[in-house]
């Protein structure tokens, strides 16, 4: 089950049903299954005190991911600063949903087993994420189509 929470903020994530069926196809495209995920919307003040509290990092950041699986059942809280995906997504150029999907991928990606610390990992991540998105927007074509 994909679930999504709000804290310190108010947000409320569009299409829902849509980006949970995408998220799904993503673990089950990665030999994954997808068990309890929770991708919670929040603040820079909320994620920062969770990237100094668990990571001991004290840097601004979009995203926090806490991996629960167990073996290929894929579980974990993504922690998403709504804050950082608007000045990113300013600073990149891009559509605050663009920047937002691109991060919930991201998240979901670092459940799967993939990491971003070096140079290679971060360029199989990104293709990944390019990857995954032009699905969703395949899928959200579609949708709006019906």
């Amino acid at each position: 089950m994909i679930g999504f929470y709000t804290q310190n903020i108010t947000f409320s994530l569009k299409k829902k049903k849509v980006i949970r069926s995408w998220l799904e196809e993503i673990i089950r495209s990665e030999n994954k299954f997808p068990k309890n995920i929770s991708i919670i919307f929040c603040d820079d003040t909320y994620l920062s005190e969770i990237n100094r509290k668990f990571l001991n990092h004290e840097t601004l950041t979009d995203i926090v991911t806490f991996d629960y699986n167990l073996g290929d059942k894929i579980s974990g809280d993504i922690f998403i600063s709504i804050d950082r995906v608007g000045e990113n997504a300013t600073k990149f150029k891009k559509s605050f949903s663009d920047e937002l999907c691109r991060v919930i991928c991201h998240g979901v990606l670092h459940l799967s087993g993939y990491a971003d610390k070096k140079q290679s990992e971060k360029l199989v991540m990104r293709a990944k994420e390019d990857h995954y998105l032009l699905i969703l927007y395949q899928d959200l074509k579609n949708f709006l189509h019906l």
